[in-house]
């Protein structure tokens, strides 16, 4: 069976190390570099995926002549390449991982693209396939009015499946299904004039399904499996496997890639839609995208990540988020606590230590500055939230902190949805004002004991006399 992947191919890098220290010139980690591995990332992580199982694949694609392209060319062992010119350097992403915890992402040659160019060869390949996946990211090869002509006439004859971007092309009409994720459903739905609720799923996909003229639209939902919809059919609900998920870069490329090889292969839609979802998080538990790096280096011992700004709520938010479903698919138990950890004590400490040991993550949710003002008056806070997150985040039962701008942490705690909400003080667990919230997702609310004569008034105060 022969398979031809059409789409934009990235080049994707991981600096994976430790940081046991700050940087001397700037309050930033210092990264002991461990490995960096390289990778094919866009339609060259489809392209990879399916070769590796051993099917042939055609890659068509826009190359460059840099390094990042050399690179790409040692990624696609095993791929036939048919690539046009791009005019446009290889867009190159590079992120930097403390353990598992991202930290920063560098993006390269990521700018608007001209429309590459295309040749004979590239467009016999789509002529002569089985079946099509289009793997688009918004970097023009799809915007190019032969492949698309190449790619309507396929869709008659071939099962072409369509992973959508929102800086790309809009697909053409009668591919087989198209495969936006939840978030780019939503949104494509509300610039088309509707207000589909976050949990709008079917609503969004309806809207998709006329629009684009598609045989099927497949909503992926994360942990949450996908929603298929088909012209005259009973929205269909798949269940995604428990699984045990550190990465989830990738889940949607071997999504697209497996759909259309089941497809291809004579499953009808709903079977090869719940066969693509299982490949999906299995693909995931053996360890995603990154399980495809295709070799590691030497480096200098140390790269220091001069000027990053640590702690930025609107940066941190989405980590936490992502910790607490990473945590929860593999059947751990997610812990928060809340506060404005405005000057770190004994008393912070020990209500921290206890709260960890009660789960397999601890999740702060810390007020912002602005809510804190709002909280303590006009002279508070004392250290700003840059700080204030920086040092929770050096204490080793903290794993993520979560800056929320509100007068109460509610709608925080709708997005992270812990198993166990932690506060101290002396009062029951039924008083918190957070108590009903957390039990309606089967949640549950516990105290740990106060530390009197240890407060922030109290070490303001004594601060203020030596000061």
């Amino acid at each position: 069976m022969r398979i031809t992947v059409v789409g934009d191919v990235l080049l994707d890098v991981d600096i994976n190390g430790a940081a046991t220290r700050l940087s001397p010139d700037a309050p930033v980690p210092v990264v002991d570099v461990a490995d960096i591995r390289r990778r094919a990332g866009g339609a060259g992580l489809v392209a990879t995926v399916l070769a590796q199982d051993g099917h042939d694949v055609a890659l068509v694609t826009a190359l460059s002549d840099d390094d990042g392209a050399s690179h790409l060319r040692r990624a696609l062992t095993g791929v036939s390449v048919l690539a046009g010119a791009p005019l446009a350097p290889t867009p190159t992403k590079t992120r930097v991982r403390i353990g598992t915890h991202p930290m920063v992402r560098f993006d390269q040659g990521c700018a608007p693209a001209p429309v590459p160019s295309t040749t004979g060869e590239m467009l016999a390949a789509i002529a002569s396939s089985d079946a099509i996946v289009v793997a688009d990211y918004g970097r023009g090869i799809t915007a190019n009015t032969q492949i698309r002509a190449a790619l309507a006439e396929a869709a008659g004859r071939v099962p072409v499946v369509w992973d959508p971007h929102p800086a790309g092309s809009q697909p053409v009409e009668g591919v087989a299904v198209v495969t936006p994720n939840l978030a780019e459903a939503l949104a494509s739905a509300k610039a088309g004039g509707l207000e589909p609720s976050r949990t709008g799923a079917e609503e969004a996909g309806r809207y998709l399904l006329q629009k684009w003229g598609s045989g099927a639209v497949l909503v992926t939902r994360g942990e949450d499996g996908a929603l298929l919809l088909s012209a005259g059919a009973t929205a269909q609900g798949i269940s995604a496997p428990k699984t045990n998920v550190s990465d989830p870069c990738g889940a949607g490329d071997r999504l697209a890639g497996s759909l259309a090889l089941h497809l291809g292969l004579g499953l009808n839609l709903a079977q090869a839609a719940t066969k693509a979802v299982e490949d999906a998080s299995a693909f995931l538990a053996a360890g995603g995208a990154a399980s495809l790096a295709v070799e590691g280096s030497d480096p200098s011992p140390v790269v220091e990540l001069k000027g990053l700004e640590l702690v930025d709520p609107g940066d941190l938010e989405p980590d936490g988020v992502r910790l607490a479903h990473a945590v929860r698919s593999r059947g751990g138990t997610v812990v928060a606590t809340g506060g404005c950890f405005d000057l770190l004590h004994a008393g912070h400490a020990r209500t921290l230590a206890a709260a960890r040991s009660m789960g397999d993550c601890l999740i702060v949710c810390l007020n912002s500055d602005e809510s804190v003002r709002r909280l303590k008056g006009a002279h508070r806070p004392i250290v700003s939230v840059e700080d204030r997150a920086e040092l929770l985040l050096a204490l080793e039962c903290v794993d993520a902190v979560v800056v929320f701008g509100e007068d109460t942490p509610e709608a925080c705690l709708s997005e992270l949805r812990p198993d166990i909400w932690v506060k101290g003080g002396d009062y029951t667990p039924e008083e918190l004002p957070e108590a009903r919230l957390v039990a309606g997702w089967g949640g549950r609310c516990v105290t740990v004991p106060f530390h009197p004569a240890r407060s922030t008034s109290g070490l303001a105060a004594a601060l203020a006399k030596v000061s």
